[in-house]
């Protein structure tokens, strides 16, 4: 999916990006079924999910939890 190429383009290093991306999907998981099905939004929250988590993200992310709930703080705030 696009998300998930946003976050494996990211400029970071291999094990930052597996995390992030754990992270990703456990909050995509979380937050989903909240989204609805209509492609539009659902890309469109993917989307700011994964921008969420890249501003939040450093190379030094290494607990794929404290991310996952983090981004999820965040989107509730926007």
């Amino acid at each position: 999916m696009e998300a998930r190429q946003v976050i494996d383009g990211a400029s970071l290093g291999p094990e930052a990006l597996k995390v992030i991306g754990r992270a990703f999907d456990d909050a995509w998981a979380s937050m989903a079924p909240n989204v609805g099905s209509d492609p539009l939004l659902v890309r469109a929250a993917r989307l700011k999910l994964a921008d969420v988590i890249l501003s939040i993200a450093s190379e030094s992310s290494r607990d794929a939890d404290a991310l996952r709930q983090a981004a999820l703080r965040a989107m509730e705030a926007q």
